[in-house]
């Protein structure tokens, strides 16, 4: 065994713990902002040192601190105002003036990830005593958001900021958005309902199985003075739906989600021996970091099994190997519980039951305690380092988890002198990283059988029905709404089988397949757009003049439907796109609607039913008059050919709004333009003129100044003039050679649509009319 005057003066340290609280109906309730909060849990670590407060405050040479929920989604409002530097706000409450500054990404790992990678710069001599917290004023900010008489908590502090970003890749997807997953019940059900089809119970046994895991943790938190829900409860009133507790998505009921309405502030001050034993801090008051680790799990979709996360086993595991003890050495646990399942995850794995006697929670969790924003761990550190020094030579577990069971970072604490051990994360999450994916279809057709779901419930009474589910035919998974929530009603819908299919507003699945759709038959008449069919000719005009001919959703969907419809029509051989009046042919995405809040999506064709459609087996021309603005350009580019009047002006200018040209511009582009400038309108939004656009090839033709149309009339007559077959079959061997590199290979492939043009009547009506020398009369067949 180690002695502790024989440790490395750099081995780090947890010296000092401070959590503090406040409730909206108690008779000292402040008002305090969520720096106050995090400065006076600060104050209290301080003290805790045992050593002179000033001394230790003086001596203070980092702070980091969690982020708070107003500031970790993108669009985040904080309606009382805040800190534009939290750490330093709070180093300035107590009067500390460290050199480093941070604030760390976003999610539920992140105080005990603070702590791990802390102890490890500690441990590397690039500090030496380090200030971590947090805290969130929630109830306060929801209390005051629209009162009178509001406070203010809006502060500016200099000094630098290593501000980390929101820590959210892989965590949210417009994919994800579109189909209903957009808070955290929803998302974390999906989990518990595919582990209970995994144990194959019913729904009634799983939420008895959930009530009987956080019974014991509402007593706990009924004996923590912190707690933002000390009452006890047994396990049948926690699942059991009532006015009080109604159900917020299957398997949930609003008792055991997390509690984030709360006013809570925690942290916990780092130090090396060297500088505990320089500043006075009694050893008894030295808690050690005997295990740590940190591992992300593989994407929602990308995991094999959605009922585990056997990268947060792994995390615990790498870190009781790290302190050379088992999960029966410890004395003390808290398994982050958010929701059941990451409680559950790390239970199965260690054969830990509900009912274990040193119980799964130090503060009593965060549907009970409360669920302090990102902020809940350093609560559980702060619990643990008080019960491990009150019971010198015990061995506590913290497991803090982030996103959707995403990130995961464990701690070992104990008052065993115990020196610095490396963990082995890097190489761990390596082969993380490496584990099989299934393949996934985001666009999903066919019979399949449900793996998970949920339903979500909203307050005004209104379901949302999420299925993840498998394809019958190849195995893919997919994710989808229910047409109908009344289909995930029935006594068991996991396993059920649906028939699936796709549109622009994504996946939705139901119980009989619809009838096979009709081809499209072009309307006389549509509300966005103008049609005009002359002769073979389908003339298409974008008709929103006073938004630049941007598309909103049901634009997008008439222009689909109009394109459906003229690939669908034998008669009709050549199509002209335009936008209405003099000024634009498109600016592409009505950011404008889109703003409102309005639901977005695009066609499965994309943009103009045009961007994203795998066959365009009949020619389009772009009439390019004005701009043709980001989405626009997309559209252009979509088109077999351009036509552009002299006041035309091409640009990509994703850039400039923070979003890119995923419609096509960045694929399109750089296949049409030399690769520099490509680049440079792809990269600064650049414009460029329809004479430009004519030397680098972009367009075919220039016309005078609203020309356009009559250029792309002329040009059509041209086409016109030639076989339609040999037309489309032309573009089909284009298209089905562009991916060879070879030319000797690409002539020499044999094409199906080659042997249909030989016994054509097209072909034969060609011949004819030449050996007669007359103008040939094409029939398209």
């Amino acid at each position: 065994m180690v002695k502790i005057d024989d440790l490395d003066p750099r081995t780090p340290i947890v010296v000092g713990v401070g959590q503090t609280s406040e409730l909206l109906d108690s008779p000292d309730y402040q008002r305090r902002s969520a720096v106050d909060l995090a400065a006076d849990a600060a104050r209290e670590a301080v003290v805790d040192t045992g050593a002179d407060p000033a001394a230790v405050i003086a001596a203070i040479d980092t702070v980091a601190t969690t982020r708070q929920f107003e500031n970790s989604f993108p669009g985040s409002r904080a309606p009382l105002g805040r800190s534009d530097n939290f750490p330093r706000s709070v180093a300035a409450r107590l009067g500390a003036t460290p050199t480093r500054a941070v604030l760390e990404v976003g999610g539920g790992q992140s105080p005990q990830h603070l702590v791990n990678e802390f102890a490890a710069t500690i441990a590397a001599g690039r500090a030496e005593v380090v200030l971590l917290g947090g805290a969130e004023a929630i109830s306060t900010t929801q209390r005051y958001a629209n009162d009178p008489d509001r406070p203010d908590f809006s502060e500016h502090v200099d000094g630098s900021l290593e501000d980390r970003g929101l820590g959210l890749r892989g965590m949210i997807s417009r994919h994800q958005v579109n189909h209903g997953l957009t808070d955290a019940p929803g998302q974390y059900a999906l989990f518990d309902n595919a582990r209970r089809a995994r144990l194959k119970l019913s729904r009634q046994e799983y939420a008895a199985a959930i009530g009987a895991l956080f019974a014991p943790f509402t007593r706990v938190a009924a004996a923590n003075p912190h707690s933002a829900a000390p009452v006890v409860r047994t396990a049948a009133e926690l699942v059991t739906p009532s006015e009080s507790n109604r159900v917020i998505a299957e398997p949930y009921t609003r008792y055991v989600v997390s509690r984030e309405k709360v006013n809570q502030g925690a942290a916990a001050l780092l130090m090396s021996v060297g500088a505990a034993r320089r500043l006075g801090v009694p050893a008894e008051r030295w808690v050690f970091l005997a295990g740590h680790a940190d591992l992300r799990e593989r994407d929602l979709l990308d995991r094999e099994d959605l009922s585990r996360s056997p990268a947060a086993v792994m995390a615990a595991r790498h870190a009781l190997d790290i302190a050379a003890i088992s999960v029966d050495d410890l004395r003390f646990l808290d398994l982050y519980s958010c929701f059941a399942a990451p409680v559950f995850n790390i239970a199965d794995a260690f054969g830990l039951t509900a009912d274990d006697p040193r119980g799964l929670t130090v503060t009593g969790g965060l549907p009970f305690f409360g669920g302090p924003g990102n902020n809940y761990s350093m609560h559980a550190i702060a619990s643990m380092v008080a019960l491990v020094r009150d019971e010198p030579g015990s061995y506590g577990f913290v497991g803090a988890n982030g996103g959707l069971m995403s990130k995961y970072s464990a701690g070992v604490y104990t008052t065993v002198p115990s020196p610095w051990r490396p963990d082995d994360s890097a190489a761990l999450q390596e082969s993380v990283d490496a584990w099989p994916a299934p393949e996934e279809a985001r666009h999903a057709d066919g019979w399949a059988t449900i793996e998970t779901y949920t339903i979500t419930h909203r307050r005004d009474g209104g379901r949302t029905g999420i299925v993840i589910g498998r394809l019958e035919a190849d195995g893919r998974r997919f994710l989808a709404l229910a047409d109908d929530v009344s289909l995930l009603d029935v006594a068991e819908p996991l396993g059920r089988r649906v028939h699936v299919r796709s549109s622009g507003r994504g996946n939705r699945v139901a119980e009989l397949a619809p009838p096979p759709p009709g081809p499209a038959i072009l309307r006389e008449t549509y509300e966005h757009i103008l049609v005009r069919r002359t002769g073979h000719v389908l003339e298409v005009t974008i008709n929103r003049p006073d938004a630049r001919n941007s598309l909103h959703p049901m634009a997008n969907e008439e222009l689909d439907h109009a394109f459906d419809a003229y690939f669908a029509d034998d008669d009709l051989w050549v199509a002209i796109l335009t936008g209405a009046g003099d000024k634009a042919f498109s600016a592409g995405n009505d950011l404008i609607y889109a703003a409102s809040g309005q639901p977005m999506w695009v066609p499965k064709n994309g943009f103009a039913g045009l961007t994203s459609r795998r066959s365009m087996p009949k020619p389009v021309i772009a009439a390019v008059n004005g701009f043709a603005m980001g989405g626009g350009f997309e559209i252009a580019l979509a088109c077999h050919l351009v036509v552009a009047d002299q006041n035309a002006q091409f640009a990509l200018s994703e850039v400039k709004v923070g979003l890119i040209a995923a419609a096509g511009g960045v694929v399109r582009l750089p296949r049409i333009l030399p690769p520099k400038p490509a680049t440079e309108m792809i990269l600064t939004g650049r414009r460029m003129g329809a004479d430009e656009a004519l030397a680098h090839g972009l367009v075919n033709r220039v016309t005078p100044a609203g020309g356009a149309v009559d250029g792309a009339r002329a040009l059509a007559a041209q086409i016109l003039a030639g076989s339609p077959t040999s037309v489309r079959v032309s573009l089909q061997v284009m298209a089905e050679t562009r991916g060879i590199a070879d030319v000797v290979e690409a002539v020499r492939r044999p094409s199906a649509a080659f042997d249909e043009l030989l016994v054509s009547e097209d072909m034969v009506e060609g011949l004819t009319a030449f050996a007669e020398k007359r103008e040939p009369r094409w029939r398209n067949r």
